[in-house]
């Protein structure tokens, strides 16, 4: 068994697409798509002409659920974009998408955390604004009610891979269009990936144990960074184009 977990596109069509080329490159035919699709002052309607007809496997991010469970005057900054992009039948397929869900038998998938898709599992942020790797014991918490011995999470846009003391795996691939971006909750903190790379992850079941690999995989960021300047977004457009927030 073998495939490609992608996360967190943002709406930056072209790294999806340098992904999507790197995956095929792979001889990979499997992907699941971990949410957060659209949301970003990029190119919505690009990215979901690019995903419906995607032979994928999806669920909704956070940012995927504010563009359907509010009105458009309380979306955010990076919502209301992707909102105004988007026809009504394209936002019933966000719709049709699950929270979360078993991907052959072997696999559970969710945006952040199982029960909550706002919530950094793998990561912490402390009152410093330090992110930093989370407390095995908070990892193990919020996985006690999978059983598949693969659990795949997103949100933070952060490649991580922790292994429990029970022998599941749990995989953040990163972000495939967003490799920076700041919050406020639950302390003020900045998340970096320190490149401009589209980010996902191949994973194998191999003799029994998963295997995973991340790449990192180039690609005309300077574009996607000067629509996010085009678009008064100085500081997405500087994490398109560096990495970094600052």
């Amino acid at each position: 068994m073998r495939f490609a977990a992608i996360a967190d596109v943002h709406g930056n069509y072209l790294a999806l697409e340098a992904v999507l080329g790197d995956i095929r490159a792979h001889g990979i035919t499997d992907i699941v798509n971990l949410g957060d699709m659209l949301s970003g002052p990029l190119d919505a309607r690009r990215t979901i002409e690019m995903l419906i007809p995607l032979d994928a496997v999806h669920v909704l991010g956070n940012h995927d659920r504010y563009l359907l469970d509010r009105p458009p005057e309380k979306m955010g900054s990076w919502d209301r974009p992707a909102y105004d992009a988007l026809d009504a039948a394209q936002l019933d397929w966000l719709r049709a998408q699950p929270k979360t869900r078993v991907f052959r038998d072997h696999v559970f998938l969710c945006h952040a955390t199982p029960d909550n898709d706002e919530i950094y599992w793998l990561d912490t942020v402390h009152p410093d604004g330090a992110v930093a790797l989370s407390p095995l014991d908070r990892i193990e918490q919020y996985a006690h009610a999978v059983a598949q011995s693969l659990i795949l999470c997103a949100h933070t846009h952060l490649a991580r891979a922790v292994r429990l003391r029970d022998g599941r795996l749990i995989v953040n691939p990163g972000s495939v269009g967003s490799p920076g971006f700041r919050d406020k909750h639950p302390y003020p903190h900045v998340v970096e990936a320190g490149t401009p790379h589209a980010r996902y992850a191949i994973l194998e079941l191999t003799g029994g144990a998963w295997q995973v690999t991340f790449r990192n995989v180039a690609y005309d960021h300077e574009a996607m960074a000067a629509l996010a300047r085009n678009n008064n977004q100085p500081e997405l457009a500087n994490a398109l184009a560096t990495g970094w927030i600052k």
